[in-house]
């Protein structure tokens, strides 16, 4: 079922292959009006044009601009949190140091596969319905690092929940410094490395001994 909320579902749901096409054509010229022009810029009129078609044909599957962001907002998520999700389901039973590695890897992988896509959607994250689709993803990510610091075979946590919390929060604001331009210089080479440190030390300290 669609996380998206109501009001900004697509039309329709795009069941043949060139209903789906089409789909995937308007999500890419959303994400690259997006990144070069800036969210004030992204109409559907400015989407449709870079998708080579026209508006009446996009309102065929989207009923507005929002619910078209909303549903790149909502595949961006999706492959972000399937990426940690597979990680962490990879490593579970594995000793915690190595559970810490492969989280803070698959994330910086995920959210740095496409750098300028990612930074773009912090706005539409922050729009109407962005908000709660960031919530269910990063539900869904606590969940699976809460399952896998379960199975740790040399820890046992007293608040899994909590502590998986904790450490996904930890990855998500440096890698928006990273995004946004703010880091110093160095901070990127270094950036994998230093979290990994962070959530090893992190969850060590919260391990019932």
């Amino acid at each position: 079922m669609s996380a998206v909320v109501p009001g900004l579902r697509p039309r329709k749901s795009p069941v043949q292959a060139r209903s789906s096409a089409t789909v995937e054509t308007l999500r890419v010229a959303a994400i690259q009006v997006l990144t070069r022009e800036g969210l004030s810029r992204c109409t559907t009129t400015r989407i449709a044009e870079r998708a080579g078609m026209s508006v009446g044909s996009l309102y065929q599957y989207f009923p507005n601009r929002d619910a078209l962001l909303a549903a790149v907002l909502e595949k961006h998520l999706d492959g972000v949190a399937g990426a940690v999700d597979r990680a962490c389901r990879a490593h579970r039973g594995k000793p915690v140091p190595q559970m810490a590695a492969a989280l803070v890897t698959a994330f910086l992988a995920a959210k740095l596969r496409a750098p300028e896509e990612s930074k773009a959607l912090y706005a539409v994250a922050e729009e109407r319905g962005g908000p709660e689709l960031v919530a269910r993803m990063h539900k869904r990510i606590v969940a699976a690092i809460a399952d896998m610091l379960a199975s740790a075979p040399d820890a046992d946590f007293d608040e899994p929940a909590m502590t998986s919390a904790i450490a996904f929060s930890a990855l998500v604001g440096p890698i928006r410094t990273l995004l946004e331009g703010h880091a110093p210089a160095g901070f990127e080479a270094r950036l994998e490395e230093q979290l990994i440190l962070l959530l090893t030390a992190y969850f060590d300290t919260r391990r019932r001994r």
